[in-house]
């Protein structure tokens, strides 16, 4: 169901969009492929006297994290198409390796706001990494809804639709769900 119309007439003026795409490779690894674009809606000044013309990207960054089946980096690259300081922007990209050995399910976004917060990372970037936790999980959700482990599914109490007393994992995950009761019993 889309959003209401809006209240008033209105004019767009900022474009970001983010993407991400995931890849079983070969080797058992998997690549997330990041991709953040900002357009905006109207034509601007820049330096040297030209113009920055609506729907080209002011930013548009890339970033590849490839990730065992533990959810552990074990590589990690930045690229730049388009940056409003164009090298001195993009001078960063290497530090990102750094992202290597961090763990996207274990306090992951926590560790890269100490590793790149403010001047230590390049802003685009760094959000761009905030997406990786649950597109990681949605590209595991298939070899994980398998479970021949028989372990609890990583994925409940998630979020609010997957609460282990909850009408959903009483439905889908039966041998996790707790009744509401037992939660005041002792």
């Amino acid at each position: 169901m889309p959003l209401s119309a809006p209240a008033s007439p209105r004019q767009p003026l900022h474009t970001r969009s983010i993407r991400v795409q995931s890849y079983a490779r070969e080797d058992g690894l998997w690549d997330l492929d990041a991709e953040l674009v900002d357009t905006k809606a109207y034509d601007f000044p820049v330096q040297g006297g030209r113009t920055h013309e609506a729907g080209a990207p002011v930013h548009h960054m890339h970033l590849r994290v490839t990730i065992d089946d533990q959810f552990t980096i074990t590589d990690a690259q930045v690229a730049y198409d388009a940056a409003p300081y164009g090298e001195f922007c993009s001078a960063i990209a290497p530090d990102y390796r750094h992202l290597i050995g961090l763990n996207l399910l274990k306090q992951f976004r926590k560790h890269v706001r100490e590793r790149f917060g403010r001047t230590a990372g390049c802003t685009h970037v760094t959000e761009l990494t905030n997406v990786l936790p649950t597109a990681a999980v949605q590209t595991m959700a298939g070899r994980r809804r398998e479970n021949p482990d028989g372990q609890r599914p990583f994925q409940l109490d998630g979020c609010h639709a997957l609460r282990v007393d909850g009408p959903v994992v009483r439905e889908h995950y039966a041998p996790w769900y707790v009744s509401p009761d037992s939660h005041h019993e002792g």
